[in-house]
Parts: structure tokens; sequence; C-alpha cells
């Protein structure tokens, strides 16, 4: 297929370009007069193609392509559901995208995105596109222009990060369209979950309740307190990616519209925490990422699951889901093999582990 540039420069804001040979990778340092790109920039690329594709684990694909490139020129596969989280046009930094396009350029962009995930998604199969709120009615435009079929507007009510205006109200949202490739559903688990008493309830709920379009019960990953442990730090303390979503996000995203050996789409892989999750439900799972130190980054946290990212701390949360078991990809069926298989998967979780082993409990005579 020949080697691609993860940008694309035009030819007269060039003002210089480096070719350097070392271990098969080529580096280009261009610099331009343009205030769309950052002075300097580094432009990695593998000289073979088929060595930008990474085989995590057996379930789990990490492409480092840009993400039209890899959704052009890929055959044959198949997606049930597709998270884009894509970067949203704020001006922040990044190495490989310009985030500061004009916004009928961006649109435009996204516009493509969601034409060709379209086609690889399987008759049924669901997208959720999360983006600000400012972008809601962009949002419902690409997913309309595409072929989409709207389904629901999710409330990603945050608990931390709310931005204060001083004409209008703070903003403390992020929205997620949830979309399918038809009218029909091809798979919707209706998840039940418990959360805390509201003030002034005086009795526990019996079996907790649906969830609904509102998600207020998932906390962002802040650079603050509140962040914890799950939000990956550079070794002087600072955030890795800035962005990064979520272990629980995705959880309840993957366990709402996929079975078990559906395949799961990341258009943005970023830090991997589409993969992180899927990997562990028993689904399959495709990342495109176009930085090669997030791709390195995505392989450390699959090689082992480390306790931030494991999702079983979460199971609890869902237990008045009906036939849970079934929808988290494990073959358990009463909670004392459940007990047994956590204590079992705790003891195979080393730092010599190179990969998180799905487990099932055969039942006993």
């Amino acid at each position: 297929m020949g080697n691609r540039f993860c940008w694309k420069y035009e030819q007269n804001i060039m003002k210089k370009i480096k070719v350097k040979n070392k271990n098969q990778k080529r580096i280009y340092k261009l610099k331009n007069s343009s205030n769309r790109f950052h002075e300097k920039a580094e432009i990695y690329y593998l000289q073979e193609e088929q060595e930008k594709i990474i085989k995590i684990q057996e379930n789990v694909t990490v492409c480092n392509f840009k993400c039209l490139d890899w959704l052009k020129n890929d055959n044959g596969t198949k997606v049930h559901l597709t998270f884009l989280d894509p970067p949203f046009n704020q001006g922040k930094e990044y190495k490989y995208f310009d985030d500061s396009l004009p916004d009928s350029e961006y649109w435009d962009f996204m516009g493509k995105v969601l034409s060709d995930v379209y086609t690889k998604t399987v008759e049924g199969g669901a997208i959720y596109f999360m983006q600000r709120e400012k972008n809601t009615e962009s949002v419902l435009e690409s997913l309309r222009k595409s072929g989409w079929t709207f389904q629901n507007l999710i409330i990603w009510k945050k608990k931390t990060s709310a931005v204060p205006c001083s004409n209008k109200f703070g903003k403390q949202y992020q929205v997620i369209a949830f979309a399918t490739k038809g009218k029909k559903t091809r798979v919707f688990n209706r998840l039940r979950i418990s959360p805390p008493l509201p003030s002034g309830y005086k009795y526990e709920r019996e079996n907790g309740l649906y969830i609904t379009d509102v998600w207020d019960d998932i906390r962002e990953l802040t650079a603050g307190y509140f962040a914890g442990d799950e939000a990956i730090k550079n070794s002087d303390g600072t955030r890795f990616h800035k962005q990064q979503s979520p272990i629980a996000l995705l959880l309840r995203i993957i366990l709402s519209s996929t079975n078990a050996d559906d395949v799961v789409l990341d258009p943005f892989a970023g830090t991997g925490t589409t993969l992180v999750v899927a990997s562990q439900l028993n689904r399959k799972s495709i990342g495109i990422e176009v930085d090669p130190e997030n791709v390195k980054c995505i392989e450390n946290r699959l090689k082992t699951i480390k306790k931030s990212d494991d999702i079983e701390k979460y199971y609890k949360n869902y237990k008045y889901t009906k036939d849970l078991n079934k929808i988290w990809g494990t073959e358990i069926e009463t909670e004392q093999e459940r007990g047994v298989w956590k204590k079992n998967k705790k003891k195979l979780v080393t730092k010599k582990q190179k990969t998180l082993p799905v487990l099932s409990v055969k039942k006993q005579n």
C-alpha cells in the first residue's frame, strides 16, 4: 500500500524536511509558518504496512494509523459497536492532529469518519458519539447525514468539573449520542443499577432501577484529588493524556450494546480504555491510534491489568440486571462460582503476566 504521512501538509507551508532512518522508522521534522500547526512536529510512520498492525492479545488489535486511512483501506472487518471520542477541535495540543480546524473542515472530517464506520457496521450495530455540549446540533446532523438512526442523547453529568460562565448557566456535562444502523437495535441489554438513595428516601430499592439517558453516577478523570489511581500519569506526576475516559463509562456502553465475542471499534483509541474494558468482557476490539506514544501506553495497559483498570469492582453496581453473567462475558452462574473465579483471577494477575485470561468455572457434580 506504500508509506503514508500521518498529516497532509501542503507544499507551500513546508520550509524544511529532514529525513533520518533509524530502527525502520523515519522521522520528518517539519517547520511551517502556518498558525494552524505547531512550530515543530515530529511525524513518525513505519516503513512496512504490516508493522502498523499490533496484535496485543488474541482479541485485541491496535492499528497505528491515521483514522481515515485505516477505515478506507481495511476490507472485511465487521463492527458491532463503535465508541467515537475524537479531539473536540478546541485548540488542544496534539502531535498528530490539528485541533484548531475551521468548523466546516472539522465537521466534514467527522462526517467522513461516521460514514466509513457506518459502512463497516453490521445491521443494527451501534455507535456512541461523545462530544462537547455546544456541538450537540452538529453531532446529530452529522449522524443523520451519514445514515445513522438516532436513539438517545445521553447526558453524562460531571461530578467535579463544572465550567463557570459569566453570562449563562455553567456547563457540567458532555453529550453522548447513541445511534444505530437501522431503526432496530441488534443488541440492547437493559441494565439495572442501584445508585445511592437520594436525600429523603427511607427504604432501599428492592431490585434497583433501569438506567436512563442521564448518567450522573460516573466520575470523570480530573487532574486533581479526585483523579485517583486510574488516571495515567507521567514520571513527574502530570497527566499522560488529559482526555482519558473512565473505565466505568466504557463498561456501561459496552455492556449495553454488545454480547460476548462481538467486535468493538475505537477510531481514536487514545490511551486504550475501550480496549482494556472490551478485553475483560470477552469482546474483540480494534483500536486506531495515530500517536506511537499512545500505542505504547495501550500495550502496557493490556500486558497487565492494574487494579484501577479491573472491571470487577463494578460488578455489584449491576447486580440486579437480568442475565448479568452472560452479558458480562463469563459462564459463571452462581455467586459462589464467581467468588472462586475472582480468587483465581487475582492470583494470575502478576507482573510477569502478559495477558489477562477470561476464566470460566464448571459446576461440580
